[in-house]
C-alpha cells in the first residue's frame, strides 16, 4: 500500500462538480492499493499516517502527529501511485490492485483512521475527481508498506 501525505492548510475533492469531502488543516492522503495488501496492511498504514510527527510544535519543529494536533484527513484513492514507468512513455498500472480488491481496503484504511480519533473525509472510489490541495510547508511524505 502506498500513501502520499501532504500537510495541508485546506483540501477538498469534488466529483462532477459536487463536493464529496473538504477539510481544514490536516493531511490530504493520496492512497494506492497493491495486489498483496490486506486489512492488516491498511490498519498499519493508517496508524503510521495518524502518528507520524509532521506537525509543528510550539518551537516550530515537526514534532506532533495528526492525532496530537486534532486535525483532519482527506483520503483520496489513487491507483496511479502504482504507475510503472520503467519502459516506454505510457505508464502501466498492472501493479495496482484491481478495483474489487482495492475499494474495501481504501474504506478499511479510512475506518482505521476514524478508530484512532481522526475526522476523515473521502473522495469517491473509481470516480474522476478534482482534488484541491493547499500544501502547508510544503510538507509531502511518501509511505510505502513494501519498503523496509
Amino acid at each position: 500500500m502506498r500513501a502520499l501525505l501532504q500537510r495541508v492548510s485546506e483540501a477538498s475533492v469534488a466529483v462532477e462538480g459536487r463536493s464529496t469531502g473538504r477539510i481544514g488543516q490536516g493531511l490530504c492522503i493520496l492512497l494506492g492499493v497493491g495486489p498483496g495488501d490486506s486489512l492488516d496492511t491498511a490498519r498499519l498504514l493508517a496508524r503510521k499516517c495518524a502518528e507520524l510527527r509532521i506537525f509543528n510544535d510550539e518551537q516550530r519543529k515537526m514534532n506532533r502527529s495528526l492525532i496530537e494536533v486534532g486535525r483532519q484527513a482527506l483520503v483520496v484513492s489513487q491507483f496511479t501511485l502504482y504507475a510503472n514507468t520503467r519502459r516506454g512513455r505510457r505508464p502501466s498500472f498492472v501493479e495496482a490492485a484491481p478495483p474489487d480488491a482495492a475499494a474495501p481496503l481504501v474504506e478499511a484504511f479510512s475506518a482505521a483512521l476514524r478508530q484512532l480519533g481522526v475526522t476523515v473525509e473521502t473522495g469517491q472510489f473509481g470516480a474522476s475527481m478534482l482534488v484541491e490541495i493547499h500544501n502547508d510547508g510544503p510538507v509531502t511524505i511518501w509511505l510505502d508498506t513494501d519498503s523496509p
